[in-house]
């Protein structure tokens, strides 16, 4: 999450990106980088930027017993960045948006959960358990 005072740097990503609706650059990372350096590497992908001093604000993990997988999402926030925003972003628009009406914006339902939690003190930890059969999170 990049926060420029007051607001925060969302990528408004299309239907046929997967994930449609607002959400914070990311991405996954490629071995053998450091999960820091991943972070890094995927915003100036997305958006231009190249951040720094980032704060690990919490976890996310996808869980599915039955499928023995673990997905993991590692969450980070800063306010220091250098650079110019993309014109033709690879994953779609970007927008600095006020925090305080981020929320009210169409984001995925595990996007819009965690979002407050980046602005509050402290770390978080979310654990979500799919379900092969009921084919949905418990």
């Amino acid at each position: 999450m990049i926060q420029r005072n007051n607001e925060v740097l969302l990528i408004k990503r299309p239907n046929h990106r997967g994930f449609p609706g607002y959400i914070a650059p990311g991405g996954k990372v490629d071995f053998p980088e450091s999960i820091v350096q991943a972070a890094i590497r995927e915003v100036k992908e997305e958006t231009g930027l190249l951040v720094s001093d980032l704060n690990f604000k919490g976890l996310d993990e996808y869980v599915n017993p039955k499928g023995n997988v673990r997905y993991m999402v590692f969450n980070y926030w800063t306010d220091s960045f250098e650079g110019e925003l993309l014109l033709n972003p690879p994953e779609g628009e970007l927008l600095w948006m006020p925090i305080d009406t981020a929320l009210k914006l169409p984001m995925q339902t595990w996007f819009k959960e965690r979002f407050p939690l980046f602005f509050e003190t402290g770390t978080f930890e979310i654990q979500r358990v799919w379900d092969n059969e009921l084919n949905k999170f418990l």
